[in-house]
């Protein structure tokens, strides 16, 4: 019984629209959904790796990253109480240095002669063969894949500050350039 007034409550709603309007509805709102269809096929969405494969990578020199360090200095050894205005001045001992993806195949023989059951020469021989890792960027163009870039090793620091005749002030400079640097104190020097 229940399913009988369904049934008569569908119809209804159907009927209420009209037979034709509503097959019209149907076919417009089909003929909608196969040119969406058809459409996309031409709009490529880039997925989240072609998106990052499109990106630059940002590669930083090495004056780019001395200068950095510097600007940085500049800004936590003005902050110290007694230091003054601060001009720092960093030197390095590298370049950045980049690591490439590589692949390695090794060949090894071992050969022994033997005179009557006991080795009189036995050689070994082996070679290795290293090849970088490349990949297409977007323009075709191939290039090594880089895994790691290692930042360059500081130098030394030196720091000219107004307050840098004062002792306690040029340890509290050294202390807070060598936590953050991670030098040894042999390497910053504080003067006036």
């Amino acid at each position: 019984m229940q399913e009988n007034k369904q049934e008569s409550g569908v119809k209804k709603f159907f009927s209420g629209l009209g037979g034709d309007k509503f097959k019209n509805i149907i076919i417009v709102a089909g003929l909608i959904g196969i040119a969406l269809i058809f459409l996309s096929s031409f709009v490529k969405i880039p997925s989240s790796q072609e998106k990052q494969e499109q990106q630059p990578r940002v590669v930083m020199t090495a004056d780019e990253y001395a200068g950095q360090l510097e600007a940085s200095l500049t800004d936590l050894i003005s902050s110290i109480q007694g230091a003054g205005t601060a001009k720092v001045m960093v030197t390095l001992e590298n370049g950045v240095e980049t690591k490439y993806a590589t692949e390695q195949k090794t060949n090894s023989e071992f050969s022994e002669e033997k005179t009557n059951g006991e080795t009189t020469r036995s050689q070994q021989i082996g070679d290795s063969e290293i090849k970088y890792i490349t990949v297409r960027d977007a323009n075709g163009a191939e290039r090594a894949l880089a895994v790691t870039e290692i930042q360059p090793t500081v130098k030394g620091v030196v720091v000219v500050c107004s307050g840098g005749e004062n002792p306690v002030v040029q340890q509290r400079i050294i202390d807070a350039v060598t936590t953050a640097l991670n030098v040894s104190s042999k390497r910053v020097c504080v003067i006036r």
